[in-house]
């Protein structure tokens, strides 16, 4: 019996290494990122971005947010792990220590009505979009 446990050892810990691949986004998708993006330029990616009561949450797909501070500024979010459920106007739930949101805050999608988890992700790069200046 001990002997089967050595032989399954190396099995199981190379199914724990598996990576994520993210869903890539459809075509209404794609342009619907475009369209919120449209005029702006991306900067070096930060880890954390304030917490502020104006910022908007928009939903892309289940794996790419957009965090609207103004009509200058959006960080664009690629999430680690798939949310599902957002796309379906589930809500997101992140766990946030602190005053800001940061890279590997854990997240989780969930269905209101149901009271059902529908996914789970952490939060990637924020990735700023800026107007340029004139």
């Amino acid at each position: 019996m001990m002997r089967a446990w050595i032989c399954l050892t190396p099995m199981l810990l190379a199914a724990c290494t598996g990576s994520y691949e993210p869903t890539p986004l459809t075509q209404k998708q794609a342009t619907k990122l475009e369209e919120e993006l449209a005029g702006k330029v991306a900067g070096e990616k930060v880890n954390c971005i304030d917490q502020q009561p104006q910022t908007n949450l928009t939903v892309i797909s289940n794996n790419v947010l957009l965090y609207r501070v103004n009509k200058r500024l959006i960080y664009k979010n690629e999430l680690m792990g798939s949310c599902n459920g957002l796309t379906f106007g589930d809500t997101l739930i992140v766990r946030v220590f602190g005053t800001q949101l940061c890279r590997g805050d854990l997240a989780a999608s969930a269905n209101l009505m149901s009271g059902m988890t529908t996914g789970s992700c952490a939060l990637g790069d924020f990735i700023p979009y800026r107007t340029p200046g004139k």
